[in-house]
């Protein structure tokens, strides 16, 4: 027999920021972290454990690439789950690729729910995420719906996310997709520069953590005020430690600043509306629902037809399970 499995888990997008690992191997963080889960960017896969395979196969939207990361995060379901079987994995990736919008959030987040399911392992929320984290540190997350945090944790067990109270705030997020090409220095890399050669990481880590409690503070009273504050900075502070690294970087481009100032200057203008980005060029805009279309026209001439509007989705699930003799 096979058993496949196709699971369903959406990108998140941190509101306090996560970057740098303090351990790469276990990817634990040097700070906690929030997040919202989205509803309109998503990645599907299926697992397929086969005992007939020599080796384990990996497609993404069609497309049969190197095997090494999956096999990898695989071995680590198989050491779970005592089977010694390889395994099919597709993938339909519903976000661009590598290009700052958490991809491999959404990625890894569905490839532990299907392939521990897959191999007959059933997790709890908490051990789906830490195995999650082992993909990517912000697949974590993406288990859960909505609002969560990552708690950096001290070892293994205790650095895992979950999800936050629900929010009476009307959260929206525009997404303004300044460039969906593969960015040109990865997360990965990047981080380890920045924790080797940035004189401002050790500012950034004391700054973080703090942020990360009062974003959940701020978040329960309902203050979009100091939720937006927050994100934002979290944000820049991330961006000015990575910038300070030598050789010096930036994931900015110069539409990157276009975007930046719109929203300052709707904010100017009484709109709430706060930026943020990830490891990349593109830019998300936190605002509430009825400001989107404020957000948008004012968005609309240089970004026309680069805009996606959308809103907390939903946790990481199951969409379809078979079995097949063999």
């Amino acid at each position: 027999m096979t058993h496949a499995v196709t699971a369903r888990a959406h990108t998140n997008i941190a509101l306090i920021k996560y970057w740098g690992k303090r351990d790469a191997k276990l990817i634990l963080p040097y700070t906690s972290s929030v997040s919202l889960t989205l509803a309109d960017l998503y990645t599907d896969t299926t697992v397929e454990f086969d005992a007939a395979l020599a080796a384990d196969t990996f497609s993404l939207n069609g497309e049969v690439r190197p095997a090494g990361k999956i096999s990898a995060f695989l071995d680590l379901v198989r050491a779970q789950s005592g089977t010694t079987a390889h395994a099919h994995v597709r993938s339909l990736n519903h976000v661009p690729t590598a290009a700052g919008l958490a991809s491999s959030a959404s990625a890894f987040a569905a490839l532990a729910m299907a392939a521990s399911s897959a191999a007959g392992l059933a997790l709890s929320p908490t051990d789906l995420s830490r195995l999650a984290r082992r993909g990517s540190g912000s697949a974590s997350r993406s288990i859960f719906g909505g609002l969560a945090i990552w708690h950096r944790g001290s070892d293994d067990a205790t650095s895992f996310a979950e999800p936050l109270p629900a929010t009476t705030l009307p959260l929206k997020m525009i997404v303004v997709l300044v460039d969906q090409g593969r960015k040109a220095i990865s997360s990965r890399q990047m981080m380890t520069a920045t924790i080797a050669t940035s004189p401002y990481f050790p500012a950034w880590v004391e700054h973080n953590e703090a942020a990360a409690e009062k974003m959940v503070r701020a978040l329960a009273a309902n203050d979009f005020a100091q939720v937006g504050a927050l994100t934002e900075a979290s944000s820049m502070q991330m961006h000015a430690a990575i910038m300070a690294s030598e050789p010096p970087f930036t994931y900015f481009e110069p539409e990157t600043l276009v975007a930046w100032q719109k929203v300052q200057a709707l904010r100017a203008g009484g709109v709430p509306a706060y930026a943020t980005m990830d490891a990349g060029p593109n830019v998300k805009i936190l605002t509430l629902a009825p400001y989107v279309d404020a957000v948008v026209a004012a968005l609309a001439e240089p970004f026309a037809g680069r805009l996606l509007t959308t809103g907390p989705g939903p946790a990481a699930r199951i969409l379809k399970e078979a079995s097949d003799a063999i």
